[in-house]
């Protein structure tokens, strides 16, 4: 189990812009992962700006919670805090399979404890939505890491996105700035800080 609080920029770019800049900097990893997401079927989740996933990896999974943090250390920016279960890749597997057989699933570990804690053991989570994500990891200016994600939907909606994600939100700040400027990066309503939860609900199709 680990927890962190997160704070990232996320930026929805063109995909000639994200092939400039994916290609820019030296890769540090290079995978592949699913991501399932799960809420009851009148919201209750999103409500409370909670979000609920499995994620699978080539050999292994996670299961993760993000909920508000109470005391924000900035706003510019998305901030969350992080619950976090490593799984054995059968056991998520297992678990998916399950959720999809009976309607609904139920966590255990840390996020199986928030979930029961704030909301009950009578819960009924189900798998809402997914997406598909082709994740590079890259070594970007000062030293600051860059996360290029290629995310696919279930209606087959694809988008790609620029994250920089760190602790020191002024590096995050100055990052962006250096990358703005040597890419002519652009920043707007429609394309910055839009979680992908949100928009694998906006594009899941049948499910």
């Amino acid at each position: 189990m680990s927890e962190n609080n997160e704070i990232e920029a996320k930026i929805i770019l063109p995909k000639t812009a994200y092939s400039q800049l994916y290609t820019s900097f030296p890769v540090k990893s290079d995978f592949k992962q699913e991501n399932y997401y799960f809420d009851t079927n009148n919201g209750l989740l999103k409500q409370a700006h909670i979000s609920c996933r499995i994620r699978l990896f080539e050999d292994h999974a996670e299961q993760t919670l993000k909920i508000p943090g109470k005391n924000p250390i900035q706003h510019h920016y998305h901030q969350a805090i992080e619950i976090n279960d490593d799984l054995k890749l059968e056991k998520a597997q297992n678990l998916l399979k399950k959720a999809e057989e009976k309607g609904k699933i139920t966590f255990t570990g840390s996020v199986g404890d928030y979930l029961k804690k704030h909301f009950g053991s009578e819960t009924n989570l189900c798998l809402q939505t997914f997406s598909k994500t082709h994740r590079i990891l890259a070594q970007g200016p000062q030293n600051c890491e860059l996360t290029f994600d290629d995310t696919k939907y279930p209606d087959g909606f694809e988008d790609f996105e620029l994250e920089i994600e760190n602790d020191n939100p002024a590096l995050i700040e100055s990052t962006l700035s250096l990358l703005k400027q040597q890419y002519g990066l652009v920043q707007n309503s429609a394309n910055t800080n839009r979680a992908k939860i949100a928009r694998a609900f906006s594009h899941r199709g049948k499910m």
